[in-house]
């Protein structure tokens, strides 16, 4: 009887046991860890991932055309532990072969509540009341002092109608906001009627909305959409909140419409880079409150269930990711060039120098 080859798995970061155990639990599989809480150097992913039949790897992680190199033929499998697929050299893992695993919808309720406790914290100030009552800057009640922004008869405006943002309009129309508006690459009228959702252009989105939540995906179209232009046609009074990529946003003209007044604050649970340097002016200001992103087990246990399915044989979660995104990426291009928002809601940028979450 012939021996059983075992298939080396490389995991990119330390995991909880939950996937350990899920892992240990295919006997043909070697499992390789870096074993830190910390992002591993490209040095080591690219020693790690030699020879490996599976990676399991995190958004953080860059695989590129060198990455892939490194691996060599034997690599099958990858599986990231990650709603998005950014970081992924998408054509060059198709030209390849490769099979291709993520973690869809298991972080759409997360990121919702995430979003919507990043808006309330934001507009309610509650991150100034804090520090206010901790330096002992609060000596009586002031009845204009630290006002806020409420919900009730307000207008939201989403930016990306997709999984995401549709939790999130479900969550805030309890509040008793009394209009939504959307916006994204065409009308999505079966998804807006929950909501009596408007369909808008960008600019009139940003001129109509008390709230603003940048719920898209990052595309060559999106890239940079929420620039000078932009704020500049906000409220004053209005709250900007980016749950969606960092490079959404032209970080130096948000500074400045924090820093003038144009708007009046902006939560951020995405930023370019992450985390942000601890100098970077955004950080120096008192409206602007960039927060830390949470997963959940479930994204885990998923990302391990496409390792293992596509080590198996059986189809992964996105076998044809990149022929998707090419057509996604076609359409948002055509319609910034005719004059329309290019705002695509589910797919993803692919890898590149820069790092998203």
């Amino acid at each position: 009887m012939r021996p059983v080859r075992l298939m080396k798995v490389f995991v990119t970061r330390r995991i909880p046991a939950e996937g350990r155990v899920a892992l240990a639990r295919a006997a043909d599989c070697e499992v390789e860890q870096w074993d830190s809480d910390e992002p591993i150097p490209a040095k080591e992913l690219e020693r790690g991932v030699a020879g490996a039949h599976g990676l399991l790897c995190l958004l953080s992680d860059c695989v590129d055309k060198r990455i892939l190199d490194a691996a060599g033929a034997n690599l099958k499998v990858i599986s990231t532990m990650s709603a998005g697929f950014d970081h992924l050299a998408l054509d060059e893992i198709k030209k390849r072969g490769i099979r291709v695993g993520y973690t869809p919808d298991v972080l759409t309720d997360t990121t919702a509540e995430l979003a919507v406790s990043l808006l309330l914290t934001t507009c309610r100030r509650l991150p100034e009341a804090i520090e206010e009552v901790k330096n002992g800057g609060w000596t009586s009640w002031k009845p204009l002092w630290l006002c806020g922004y409420g919900l009730t008869q307000s207008t939201v405006g989403i930016i990306g109608l997709g999984r995401i943002g549709q939790a999130i309009a479900r969550r805030l129309k309890p509040f008793g906001v009394q209009r939504f508006l959307y916006t994204g690459r065409q009308p999505r009228p079966e998804e807006a009627a929950e909501f009596q959702a408007e369909f808008v252009s960008t600019p009139e989105l940003a001129a109509q909305s008390d709230f603003i939540v940048v719920a898209c995906s990052l595309t060559p179209a999106t890239e940079g959409l929420c620039n000078k232009d932009f704020f500049q046609k906000m409220k004053e009074t209005a709250v900007f909140i980016n749950i969606s990529r960092g490079d959404v946003v032209n970080q130096d003209d948000l500074y400045q419409a924090l820093a003038s007044g144009k708007i009046a604050a902006a939560g951020l649970d995405v930023t370019s880079p992450e985390p942000l340097p601890t100098n970077h002016p955004l950080l120096t200001l008192k409206n602007c409150g960039p927060g830390i992103q949470l997963r959940v087990p479930g994204l885990l246990q998923k990302a391990v269930l496409g390792l293992r399915r596509g080590q198996s044989g059986h189809e992964a979660a996105v076998a044809t990711a990149a022929s998707i995104k090419s057509k996604h990426w076609a359409a948002a291009m055509s319609y910034r060039q005719e004059g329309k928002d290019p705002i695509t809601c589910d797919e993803k940028r692919p890898c590149s120098s820069k790092q998203h979450s």
